[in-house]
């Protein structure tokens, strides 16, 4: 049997605020913390081939998705609408035919994912994986 492909979602701004460094970048310029977080998603994902979805808060009329093919994919909720809108969308609609793992520390939105039948990591354990695929 083929082993299912592995997704990796990420609540962006929720893992920025729980990372005190990627908060300080973010209080001096938010850019600046988003470019570090998918910076060591990208390598994560160049790691282990585990595809890694970031999701953030938008501002824009639409969902929008930046990227280029085989790097990580970047959302942004539309205006009114959250991330965490975004990523149980993700996860209500993938969790049945990828494996499917949910970095964030909001504990509605890990219930939510499960529910689904998504695993749910905190920021921590985020932090551990990335760290742990370094050293693999």
């Amino acid at each position: 049997m083929q082993s299912r492909a592995r997704y990796l979602i990420v609540d962006g701004h929720s893992v920025i605020f729980a990372w005190p460094e990627l908060r300080k970048l973010h209080a001096r310029r938010s850019s600046l913390a988003r470019e570090a977080l998918v910076k060591q998603l990208r390598d994560y994902q160049d790691w282990t081939g585990v595809h890694v979805v970031v999701v953030f808060d938008g501002k824009g009329k639409k969902v929008e998705a930046t990227s280029e093919p085989a790097d990580v994919q970047i959302f942004y909720s539309r205006s009114g609408q959250s991330a965490d809108a975004v990523i149980e969308r993700l996860a209500s609609k993938y969790a049945k035919h990828y494996e499917l793992v949910v970095a964030t520390s909001d504990s509605m939105e890990a219930e939510t994912v499960h529910a689904c039948g998504a695993e749910s990591i905190s920021p921590d354990g985020l932090r551990e994986l990335l760290a742990n695929a370094r050293r693999a």
